[in-house]
């Protein structure tokens, strides 16, 4: 059997969007599960349009995602060369060809002798294919208008380009995005000129955001580039997780997948024709589950970052582990760290109606007194201090359990649930949590009168 290759050919008219990224990992699924080849092709011939650094970035941001290649412009490979721009002689030799076998005709410039190759559409031909996704699709000859292959200044189209790009690569099947579906029949045209085998197309669907509309570039209330995700603090684990996930799904719906898991389960045919939502809350939760896996040292390297170019001064490594045990449930991605520090240590403590309803059956008053005095003498940075000096309160007032912790807690804290509060009271330290209870009986004492 002819072996399988796939690829995936961006232009450098700017940086790793998206959809464009979910299709080179379709493209790299597909390969790696069937033991092919993934093949990554520049299409440069948008001169006028290419950004710089475009393909550097976008090829940096793939390797990020944990996405390799077996042959490109930056490892070599049996077929290249991998741009466009140095393929200009193949693709003018094949426009020839096809001018001189009469599929194609000159189409000149008015008062010049500079022409462009234009391409003679058959008529009364169907043009048909079958999709990987979508089932069979047909096109009519007669609503594709003549159109150029090759123009004046020797530069290919498009669906030119790509029919000889992808003949000679050997590609084996082509997934892309929907929006190509019309492109296909002029590509089939070439390929029946030239009476080259068609490889398999399969369209996937599009990508929609949380108006049910196209995402595109324009759509400012999601973000869409890698590289911007990458800057925030996710995980490139995560991100390939999720978006495997838009518009393909396993059989037992597991959505936490490594990418060897990712290649073992891929089925190109169980990939959806119906839109693919972008669920920003389940990129959230995906790649907050992500974190929870991380080492310590490697949540530390992670989240470092993000305090210290806030201003945030990470007083001792110790100190910095156990503020990371406090938050890391929370945060769902790295920069995230920066908000929750903020919310945990801010100065204008805030005590919701609701919190303090879970203690209202507590003697709450008593309780946040007695620790206050407790903890005048007690060194806060030996955190089992602070748990002997909460024992010793519950011991002075017998009482213990949620009616002892309940309203400390919620007195330092302002939530009814949360991790070690020995930790948390240490990071917030004396002066904090005395100044954050005695507001909390200033609140209880308005309540009362």
């Amino acid at each position: 059997m002819k072996k399988f290759r796939a690829r995936y050919a961006p232009s450098p008219t700017g940086h790793l969007h998206i959809g464009n990224a979910r299709t080179a990992l379709f493209n790299y699924l597909f390969a790696r599960h069937h033991g092919g080849d993934f093949i990554i092709r520049i299409e440069d011939t948008d001169v006028a349009r290419n950004v710089e650094g475009g393909i550097t970035s976008q090829l940096n941001n793939l390797k990020w995602l944990g996405i390799n290649w077996d042959e490109g412009v930056d490892v070599g490979g049996n077929f290249g060369p991998y741009n466009q721009l140095s393929r200009l002689e193949l693709y003018k030799k094949y426009a020839f060809e096809l001018l001189e076998k009469g599929y194609a005709y000159k189409d000149f410039k008015e008062g010049s002798e500079d022409f462009a190759i234009r391409f003679k559409v058959p008529e009364n031909v169907t043009y048909q294919f079958p999709d990987i996704i979508r089932g069979t699709l047909k096109f009519e000859s007669k609503d594709v208008e003549d159109w150029i292959i090759l123009k004046d200044n020797g530069i290919p189209t498009y669906n030119f380009a790509v029919v000889i790009d992808d003949h000679f690569m050997e590609i084996t099947h082509v997934f892309r995005g929907e929006e190509h579906i019309t492109n296909t029949p002029k590509q089939l045209m070439v390929y029946d000129a030239l009476g080259w085998d068609y490889p398999l197309f399969g369209h996937m669907t599009i990508i929609v955001n949380e108006d049910r509309k196209k995402l595109s570039k324009r759509d400012t209330g999601t973000i869409q580039f890698i590289e911007e995700y990458k800057n925030l603090g996710f995980l490139p684990e995560a991100i390939l997780n999720f978006l495997s996930l838009l518009g393909w799904s396993p059989k037992d719906d597991e959505e936490i997948l490594s990418k060897d898991a990712l290649i073992a389960l891929f089925d190109e045919h169980k990939l959806s024709a119906a839109p693919s939502f972008f669920d920003k809350n389940k990129l959230a939760y995906i790649n907050s589950r992500y974190l929870k896996m991380l080492s310590m040292d490697d949540l530390k390297e992670l989240t470092r970052p993000f305090l210290l170019n806030h201003g945030i001064e990470i007083k001792n490594e110790i100190w910095f582990e156990s503020l990371l045990s406090i938050l890391k449930d929370r945060i769902n991605f790295g920069a995230e760290i920066v908000t929750y520090y903020e919310k945990f240590f801010h100065e204008d403590f805030h005590l919701e109606q609701g919190v303090l309803e879970e203690i209202k059956d507590f003697d709450n008053k008593s309780v946040i007194k007695a620790f206050i005095e407790m903890i005048e003498t007690v060194d806060f940075n030996d955190d089992s201090l602070i748990n002997q000096a909460i024992k010793d309160t519950g011991k002075k007032l017998e009482i213990k359990g949620k009616a002892l912790f309940m309203p400390i807690r919620i007195a330092t804290t302002g939530e009814a649930h949360g991790p070690s509060l020995p930790v948390s009271l240490s990071l917030l330290g004396k002066d904090l949590v005395i100044k954050r209870m005695n507001k909390t009986l200033e609140v209880l004492k308005g309540e009362t009168t």
